[in-house]
C-alpha cells in the first residue's frame, strides 16, 4: 500500500530515498517473490557499491604492507592516513586519534587490559544495565584481572532509559572510568553521554562512550561530548566489518596496551596490533564520503560540490534524523494500536534512534522473524547482546524483535511491516 508518512522538506537537503536507494545493490534481491526489505541496519546495514568498490580498487591496485619504499606501500600508507583523515571528520578528532581494529568489541577489550594495568583494587568502573555486553564485559574482566569494583547503572524498565539518579549516585572519588552507550542498540534509547562525561570529569575519572548504535543516526562529535575515549563500527553505518576507537591523543600516547615491542610505538598506531584490514579501513572512509555526498547542493550551509567533508554529514545527519523519526512514529503508532503486540523503550519524540523492539502474544520471537522473512521483510530477533536489557524486561531466553530504519528504508516498506506484523495478530 503507499503511505503518507510526512518526512518534511528534508528532501530538499539530502538526495531523495530512490537515488539513494539506487546506490544498493543489495536491494535488488527478492524472496520468495517479494522485494527484500531491510530492518536489520541496527545488527549491520547494506554497503553501497562506492564502498565496495574503494574496496576492491585497494585489493587490485594497490595491496601491500605499511611503512616500506616501494610504490604499493608508500600508497598503502597514504591512503590509511587519508582514511584516518576521513574517519576523524566523521567524529570531529583528528587523525592521529582515530585507530582501526577488528570491530568494536575487540578493541574495547584491548584498551581495557592496557588501562586496567594502572588500576586495583579499591578503584571502581561504572557501566549500565544498558548497554551491550561488548561495554560491558571488557570492564568487568578487570574485577577478576585487577580486583577493581564494578558498579553497574540501573535501566528503568518502564521506558528503557537509564535511572540518572543511580548514575549519579555511582559516580564518586574512586571511580577510574564510566562505560557508557550512546544509544541501546536493542530500544533505540539515545542517553546524554556528554552530561555523563561531566559527571565523570567531576571526579577526575574517564570516560568511555560505546557510540556504535548511534553513530548511525546521530553525528557523533566527540570534542563536544567531552569523552576520553569512543567506540564504533563502520558496518553499522554502510562500511565493511571494521571497528574504529577513538582516544585523545594524550592518553593514546600513555596508556599501556599489550604490543610487540618492535611495533610502531606512537599514536595511533601503537594500539593496531598486526597488520590491519587495510581494504576495510579503505572502505570505512569510503562509507563516511557516501554518506557525505548524500548532502544535496541548495542545502543550508551552502552544501555544494566543494563543501567541508564535515559540514556535508551535519546536513546529511540532519536530513536522515527527520526521515527516521517520521517512519520509526509511523511504525511505533501503528504496533500500539495492535492488541496482541507489547512495545519495548522510548515512544517517539523522545532521544531515540529509529529503532523498535516489539512482541507478539502468543507467538515467539523466533516464529515472527521467520513468518516476516517469508514475505520478504528481514527483521533480526534475540538479545542482540543486550543481555541485561532483555533481562530485565523479563524476555529472557526469547529476546525480542527488532525492526531499525536506515537511510534507504521507504514509507511502503513501512506500511509492508505494519501489515505483515498485523497478520502475525490474526
Amino acid at each position: 500500500m503507499t503511505s503518507t508518512i510526512a518526512t518534511g522538506p528534508v528532501s530538499d537537503v539530502v538526495a531523495p530515498v530512490d537515488e539513494v536507494r539506487r546506490h544498493f545493490p543489495a536491494l535488488e534481491r527478492t524472496q520468495d517473490g517479494e522485494s527484500v526489505a531491510y530492518f536489520d541496519g541496527p545488527g549491520g546495514t547494506q554497503v553501497p557499491r562506492q564502498v565496495v568498490e574503494a574496496m576492491a580498487d585497494y585489493l587490485y591496485h594497490h595491496n601491500a604492507n605499511t611503512h616500506w619504499l616501494y610504490p604499493t606501500s608508500e600508497e598503502t600508507d597514504a591512503l590509511l592516513l587519508r582514511a584516518r583523515e576521513t574517519v576523524s571528520d566523521f567524529l570531529n578528532a583528528t587523525a592521529d586519534e582515530i585507530v582501526f581494529g577488528q570491530n568494536m568489541t575487540t578493541l574495547t577489550l584491548h584498551l581495557a587490559r592496557g588501562l586496567g594495568r594502572a588500576w586495583g583494587p579499591g578503584d571502581e568502573i561504572v557501566v549500565t544495565e544498558l548497554d551491550h555486553h561488548a561495554n560491558v564485559a571488557p570492564w568487568q574482566a578487570l574485577a577478576t584481572e585487577r580486583g577493581v569494583v564494578i558498579r553497574p547503572v540501573q535501566m528503568r524498565v518502564g521506558d528503557g532509559r537509564l535511572d540518572w539518579r543511580d548514575l549519579e549516585r555511582n559516580i564518586g572519588p574512586k571511580t577510574r572510568l564510566v562505560a557508557i552507550g550512546a544509544a541501546s542498540n536493542a530500544l533505540g534509547t539515545i542517553t546524554d553521554v556528554r552530561a555523563a562525561a561531566e559527571l565523570a570529569r567531576a571526579v577526575g575519572a574517564l570516560t568511555f562512550v560505546d557510540a556504535v548504535h548511534y553513530a548511525p543516526h546521530e553525528l557523533v562529535d566527540v570534542r563536544s561530548i567531552g569523552c576520553d575515549f569512543l567506540g564504533c563500527s563502520a558496518y553499522k553505518f554502510y562500511g565493511p566489518h571494521v571497528g574504529i576507537l577513538y582516544g585523545r591523543r594524550e592518553l593514546l600516547e600513555r596508556v599501556d596496551v599489550p604490543r610487540l615491542d618492535p611495533a610502531p610505538n606512537t599514536s595511533p598506531e601503537r594500539l593496531e596490533t598486526g597488520t590491519q584490514n587495510h581494504e576495510g579501513i579503505v572502505g570505512a572512509a569510503a562509507a563516511v564520503d557516501f554518506l557525505a555526498s548524500l548532502a544535496r547542493p541548495g542545502a543550508p550551509a551552502d552544501v555544494a560540490a566543494g563543501m567541508r567533508r564535515r559540514q556535508a554529514l551535519r546536513c546529511t545527519f540532519n536530513a536522515l534524523h527527520g526521515r527516521g523519526e517520521a517512519l520509526i512514529a509511523r511504525l511505533w503508532h501503528a504496533l500500539a494500536d495492535m492488541e496482541h503486540v507489547t512495545l519495548y523503550g522510548p515512544p517517539p519524540g523522545t532521544p531515540r534512534t529509529p529503532t523498535l523492539a516489539f512482541t507478539v502474544r502468543g507467538r515467539s520471537t523466533d516464529d515472527v522473524a521467520r513468518s516476516l522473512a517469508r514475505r520478504g521483510l528481514f527483521l533480526s530477533n534475540g538479545d542482540f547482546y543486550a543481555a541485561t536489557v532483555i533481562a530485565r524486561l523479563g524476555r529472557s531466553p526469547e529476546g525480542v524483535v527488532r525492526a531499525g530504519c536506515s537511510c534507504y528504508t521507504t514509507a511502503d516498506e513501512v506500511e509492508r511491516l505494519i501489515d505483515a506484523v498485523r497478520a502475525q495478530t490474526e
